[in-house]
């Protein structure tokens, strides 16, 4: 196996742990808290990895982390499950599969990712292969709902370009990143679930085991994979991963809760895993020109941050173990 792509799939591991999220929030926690399921996700997660990693933002950095949290985890959360409530599931999960043309744009705009072709048709056909795992005939729409499944999209996309830009400081690894994003992102929604929820529900053992799932599996190790997949792949390979998570999610709807999966569904995953496939395939090099490409490649690992615009730290497998 080649080293990008280990590297895709290791980060492909964090939309496959997403899909889960819908099976275990109804089969194992309270019913109608989304915000403090989101809550008991990214905080007790990031303060346990600032615990393991023992270390803090130090200047920008303490913004930086804020802005990403907010982006990645603190607005994306409360936005995401505002669609959930206000649409059926069908229609926010493909509202949600636009990330990729958000994110299309937003890294030819800070990132200098000039996009092509292949790469608008790839995430176009990955939004296609989602609607037609998910969408219901007759589904409804609510402008609210739509508008906040668009605005998580978007706050998701703009989390992934900006964690590519800014990379994180030098010495210091993926992991305690992670760690100061899910902690600044489980605040932001700390105040908003106590005022809208109220106080927390009484939780029995299958609620807890649920939450601990949710935040060490699901949200520790899977953010921690899908930030360090971030400095290794292009913005857009990375979240062309996205369609992993509705098509792992309707897999286990039909192995666990016996929802039916027709000859729709089917040819909706098969579109959407080949556009996630398709997503990864690095562009043709031309003949001649590979050893320069390569040669470059060197040279940008050894360069300064004044030199490329980016903060790159040598630290390749973080301090340990990034939806």
């Amino acid at each position: 196996m080649s080293r990008k792509a280990a590297v895709v799939a290791l980060t492909a591991l964090a939309p496959i742990s997403w899909g889960s999220t819908y099976f275990v929030t109804t089969e194992f926690l309270p019913p109608d808290r989304p915000l403090f399921t989101g809550l008991m996700r990214a905080l007790p997660a990031g303060l346990l990895l600032l615990a393991l990693t023992r270390k803090l933002p130090q200047g920008a950095w303490w913004w930086k982390s804020a802005v990403l949290g907010a982006l990645n985890i603190g607005a994306f959360f409360p936005l995401l499950f505002l669609a959930a409530y206000r649409l059926p599931g069908g229609v926010a999960a493909v509202v949600g599969s636009v990330g990729p043309l958000f994110v299309v744009g937003l890294a030819a705009l800070f990132l200098g990712e000039k996009p092509t072709v292949r790469t608008l048709l790839t995430a176009i056909a990955a939004a296609f292969g989602v609607s037609l795992v998910v969408l219901k005939a007759g589904a409804a729409f609510d402008t609210v709902g739509v508008l906040a499944g668009l605005l998580s999209s978007l706050s998701m996309s703009a989390g992934v370009v900006f964690t590519k830009r800014w990379g994180r400081p030098e010495g210091v690894g993926a992991l305690a990143l992670t760690g100061w994003q899910l902690t600044a992102g489980g605040l932001v929604i700390l105040p908003i679930a106590f005022l809208i929820e109220g106080a927390p529900p009484a939780l029995t053992g299958t609620n807890l085991a649920g939450y601990a799932y949710l935040a060490l599996g699901n949200t520790a190790i899977s953010y921690f994979l899908w930030f360090r997949g971030i400095e290794r792949l292009s913005a857009s390979s990375a979240t062309l991963l996205g369609p992993l998570s509705p098509i792992t999610a309707a897999i286990i709807g039909w192995a666990a809760l016996g929802q039916a999966l027709g000859a729709v569904q089917l040819l909706g995953m098969t579109i959407a895993f080949g556009a996630t496939l398709a997503g990864q395939l690095s562009p043709r090099t031309p003949k001649g020109t590979e050893a320069a490409v390569e040669a470059g490649a060197v040279a940008e690992s050894f360069s300064t941050t004044e030199g490329n615009g980016q903060e790159v730290s040598m630290d390749l497998e973080g301090s340990g173990m990034r939806r």
